[in-house]
């Protein structure tokens, strides 16, 4: 098979695995260029802000693993393709000389067992690094039960490196991968991951890792716990939440799709445990332990804290202004820089300073004070 029809049977695969903050390109050069392959080409926010074209593909779409969910699992009936390692780096370097794509995402089906698949990944990188002298952007997928060697030597290759628990423990991942071991097989390889940064002061790829949600019973409760467990622990970069969506020819086709609102109310609480010092005992959980959906989490923590203890806002530290909804990271930095100038008297202060001020106004003090605001009807 020619290597640009394996791209397109590869590359639009990996709409499976979230990866950075991507959008199908929608014209310019990737588009343009090859548009073709626009299913496999994504704008991508790199971990620094940059924005990127970013070639998302899979080695190989053949795999042995039978995983209840997945489009790829064995035995089931489509049309696979697979790349060598030098097909893979060629027909990249092909597109990034042309202006089409910058940095590459790559994953893999496990075929020949997670080592043997990890070589040929390990591989595919250092040509691209080494004969070829890409220096871009690689975020690099590593594979259930890959050694710890694999591991150390995918660090040096990659800026990014994710490994996907799919399910937040092992009762959860016996359902969706009867035959994958969550603890030995999965986890142990982020705690490698982090343990070979720290023996290097802290350098390295950052990490992240993927959750399907709704197909195995878990709770937001059991998937937000692991997600805490491995930003404190396991200095995690970033989880990524996938809404479930059956696909016919799996165990689960007959499972009802996941909520996307789900997904969204998922990141949000992923986001007040990295960002904003919120810990899981504080998430405004449902009888069930679920997040409510009507409303975002911060709101909802919020309504159950600070209608009664508003914060001031002429007093409050990093902290605290962060636990008010319409304040977001850089909102925090600005309050408290503004109020090296000054005294904040009313709502058209924080506008100026691009606050939500109405979504903050029913939470805040301003020098001891409500804000004067509308109230809203409904």
């Amino acid at each position: 098979m020619d290597p640009l029809d394996k791209l397109r049977l590869l590359g639009p695969a990996t709409c499976f695995e979230p990866a950075e903050e991507v959008a199908p390109t929608g014209g310019g050069r990737a588009a343009g260029a090859l548009a073709e392959l626009a299913g496999c080409v994504y704008y991508a926010a790199l971990p620094g802000g940059k924005r990127i074209p970013l070639l998302k593909t899979l080695l190989t779409s053949a795999c042995e693993r039978d995983c209840a969910y997945c489009p790829f699992r064995a035995g089931r009936d489509f049309q696979r393709a697979a790349f060598t390692p030098d097909e893979l780096a060629r027909v990249f370097l092909q597109l990034y000389q042309r202006g089409v794509v910058e940095g590459l995402f790559l994953s893999s089906g496990v075929a020949g067992g997670g080592p043997r698949t990890q070589d040929r990944l390990l591989a595919a990188a250092e040509l691209l690094r080494q004969r070829y002298g890409f220096r871009g952007y690689i975020h690099l997928k590593i594979m259930p039960g890959a050694e710890r060697d694999q591991v150390a030597a995918a660090l040096p290759l990659a800026d990014r490196v994710s490994v996907n628990l799919e399910a937040p423990n092992d009762q959860r991942l016996a359902r969706l991968a009867p035959h994958k071991i969550f603890t030995s097989e999965l986890l142990e390889r982020l705690r490698w991951i982090q343990e070979l940064r720290a023996s290097q002061g802290g350098r390295g790829p950052s990490s992240t890792t993927q959750f399907v949600v709704g197909a195995a019973g878990e709770s937001d409760v059991e998937l937000l716990s692991t997600t805490e467990y491995l930003y404190r622990n396991l200095k995690l970069a970033r989880a990524y939440f996938s809404a479930f969506n059956p696909v016919p020819d799996t165990p689960l086709e007959s499972l009802p799709p996941a909520s996307p609102v789900r997904e969204h109310r998922l990141y949000q609480a992923s986001f007040l445990l990295r960002d904003y010092g919120f810990t899981v005992e504080e998430l405004p959980f449902a009888g069930d332990g679920n997040l409510p959906l009507a409303e975002d989490p911060k709101l909802a923590w919020a309504r159950q804290n600070l209608t009664q203890l508003p914060v001031e806002l002429n007093q409050a530290d990093r902290e605290q202004l962060l636990r008010v909804p319409g304040i977001g990271l850089q909102g925090a930095e600005r309050v408290l820089a503004a109020r090296r100038q000054g005294r904040l008297r009313d709502l058209r202060d924080l506008r100026r300073l691009g606050i939500a001020a109405d979504r903050a106004a029913p939470f805040i003090l301003l020098d001891g004070h409500a804000p004067a605001r509308q109230l809203r009807l409904w």
